[in-house]
């Protein structure tokens, strides 16, 4: 018999092919465990948590290698080891966490001080193989900011210190650390919905997607492109990762974009842009509406409902990009032949599980309940049809899929419950939502301004999941109290909360949200916009600039969340909004890439953006004195509807104009 193991500079490691049926199994384990808790209860939050942790971060052990002088192919016993000290905190918080209530009435032993220490650690270490050393380099700079750092440091942001024992027993103990309400998230809601799309994807819910988006589209101009735009909305929403999104329909889309006539930067942009905005669309959001209902105590229902019209805003402006790119390059539709009805009868059964779980949480279940019954949605929709009924094999695989997708984000949000738990001890958070009032003198444009800085610079290092909570924690009470009247913001300041204030507190998390998503297409770290050049063969970094400005609408949509009724006002107000707003996002793309029938003067560029600027703007913001049809329809709407209107008009004479004049070759 083999020996399934080789010793190698004096490190002995065994085969990943003779561990790899050990991992499956291990793998389909810890997606059976959350769906079983999750579904029928049982464990404590405390404990579950801690099992979510120690689950994740041993499979992490077994399939991330430590560095890059690592072999591929070899797990090494130090993995292994690894492997089980992380199962190890589960199994002291579960043997003597009772023993530390009875006994040591709070004061923390030294067996708790070496395991919660052990956790820290072993949490850093899997994150710095997974994600790199940004996030691990902000969670020691807050340890050691609360612990140490913050008695030397003068001003607003001095911390007189915690002791390492006591800030230790709170980061294991506590709901404010390790095992907090950040890991509730990631053990019940994004769990259940990665494990969702798991079970989506395995039964073949993205080439149905692909298929319908072809059907759709194939007759438009830069057809291929529509193609990506439309599919990778869907599927970003589901996937919950604009880099999976890339590499799962980019690699599709992409050849297909070449083929049709794109360039190979453009079509990656469009890719790039199109799975950023996934995470945006409703009803799953990349399990983002859950993530933010949970901080907010704002309704799911409510969070979906108000996020529709901003999302088809957001591909709006990414359509017609490409409309126009395909006019100014003289891109057809594809040509292809591709029949809707035969798509709709194989895969209308995808409608099902989708169905089961909006339904199950407008009827008041729990998310993480309505997930669990989708999934068995998925399996017996899948019988209704005759190619793509999911078998035994295929559903432990969605199940091994889904456990293994979520290792990088669970082991990151647990570790990030660290940096929040930070901010929350230490009253940081107050002193920065402070900070952004004072740099930005109580002007709201600049405070959303170093909110957008703060998050590209946090997307560098940290998914978008984990840059909106951090960010949410720090800068959304600054935000709320610049949007409301100053009479409010001092009760909210007080800690007075006020039912009429929510909608402004939802319109400050999307900002947060929506602004968190930029770091995936903005140079110069934008892994999705990489990612998409990979694929496409194209220059990275152009294929990032290109994909930034592709994907302006991120940064315009908050603007409109800020100045706008479009999530604060009544329906009324916000079709509206979104209304005016869908023809002044045509406007903006037209003044910035300056064709459309033609190349655009000089003279028609200017006029063309100020009916951008009048079309998404409000009377009160360039001092217009009234509004008109009862105080409902802006004004200054009106005045950008008919510039618009004129300009394309005179544009689309004078091009038919030179069109006659012009001698036919």
């Amino acid at each position: 018999m083999a020996i399934p193991y080789i010793l190698k500079g004096g490190i002995m490691s065994f085969s990943k092919e003779s561990l790899r049926p050990f991992i499956f199994w291990y793998a389909v384990f810890i997606a059976l465990f959350h769906a079983y808790v999750n579904i029928l209860g049982g464990m404590s939050s405390l404990w579950f948590n801690a099992a979510h942790f120690s689950l994740l971060g041993s499979l992490g052990f077994l399939t991330f290698k430590a560095s890059s002088y690592a072999s591929d192919d070899r797990v090494y016993v130090f993995d292994i080891i690894l492997a089980l000290l992380t199962l190890s905190v589960t199994g002291y918080m579960m043997g003597f966490e009772e023993s530390l209530y009875a006994e040591a009435k709070g004061n923390i032993r030294t067996s708790d001080l070496v395991v919660s220490t052990m956790a820290i650690l072993l949490a850093i270490e899997m994150l710095r193989r997974t994600t790199g050393w940004i996030i691990p380099a902000l969670i020691v700079v807050s340890v050691s900011y609360i612990t140490f750092l913050g008695k030397y440091i003068s001003g607003v942001l001095a911390f007189a210190g915690m002791s390492f024992e006591r800030f230790s027993y709170r980061m294991f103990y506590t709901d404010e650390g390790l095992f907090g309400s950040i890991a509730t998230i990631s053990s019940t809601y994004v769990f259940m919905f990665i494990l969702f799309a798991a079970f989506l994807l395995k039964s073949g819910a993205g080439d149905f997607i692909v298929d319908l988006s072809r059907a759709f589209t194939n007759r438009f101009r830069g057809g291929a492109a529509q193609v990506a735009v439309f599919s990778s909305a869907v599927m970003g929403t589901i996937s919950g990762s604009a880099v999976a999104n890339v590499v799962s329909t980019g690699s599709i889309t992409i050849p297909m974009m070449k083929r049709n006539g794109f360039s190979g930067i453009f079509a990656a942009a469009v890719e790039t842009a199109a799975s950023t905005g996934g995470q945006i669309v409703p009803p799953i959001m990349g399990a983002g509406a859950f993530v933010m209902a949970q901080i907010t105590n704002i309704p799911y229902t409510t969070i979906v409902l108000v996020s529709i019209l901003p999302a088809i805003l957001y591909y709006v402006s990414i359509s017609v990009y490409v409309h126009i790119y395909a006019k100014e390059h003289n891109i057809g539709a594809t040509g292809e032949k591709v029949e809707v009805w035969p798509i709709l009868r194989e895969g209308a059964h995808f409608v099902i599980p989708i169905a089961v779980l909006v339904g199950l949480m407008i009827y008041g279940y729990t998310p993480t309940y309505a997930a669990g019954f989708a999934i068995i949605a998925i399996i017996g929709a899948s019988y209704l049809t005759k190619n793509k009924r999911m078998n035994f094999k295929q559903i432990v695989e969605a199940f091994a899929m889904g456990a293994e997708n979520m290792v990088t984000t669970g082991v990151m949000m647990v570790a990030v419950g660290i940096i929040v738990g930070v901010i929350n001890i230490s009253g940081i958070g107050v002193t920065f939502s402070q900070l952004i009032m004072e740099w930005s003198a109580n002007q709201l444009i600049i405070a959303m301004i170093l909110v957008a800085l703060a998050s590209l610079i946090l997307g560098m290092g940290l998914p978008v999941t984990a840059s909106y909570v951090v960010l949410a924690v720090l800068s959304a009470p600054a935000l709320v109290a610049l949007m409301v009247s100053p009479e409010m913001a001092a009760l909210l300041n007080a800690g007075v909360q006020l039912p009429e204030v929510t909608m402004y507190f939802l319109s400050a998390h999307l900002i947060i949200f929506w602004l968190s998503q930029d770091s995936n297409l903005t140079p110069p770290v934008c892994l999705a916009a990489f990612a998409a050049a990979g694929i496409a063969g194209s220059p990275p970094m152009r294929t990032g600039l290109e994909s930034w400005k592709l994907g302006k609408g991120l940064y315009i949509m908050p603007f409109l969340f800020a100045y706008s009724p479009l999530i604060t006002g009544t329906w009324f107000e916000r079709f509206e909004v979104f209304g005016f707003a869908m023809m002044g996002l045509f406007a903006f793309a037209i003044t910035v890439e300056g064709f459309w029938d033609k190349k655009l003067t000089l003279i028609e560029r200017i006029f063309m953006g100020m009916a951008c600027y009048l079309l998404l703007s409000r009377d009160v913001m360039i001092g217009l004195p009234s509004t008109i049809f009862d105080g409902e329809t802006q004004l200054v709407h009106i005045i950008g509807f008919w510039l618009f209107i004129v300009l394309i008009a005179f544009h689309k004479i004078s091009f038919n104009r030179t069109k006659r004049l012009t001698p036919q070759t």
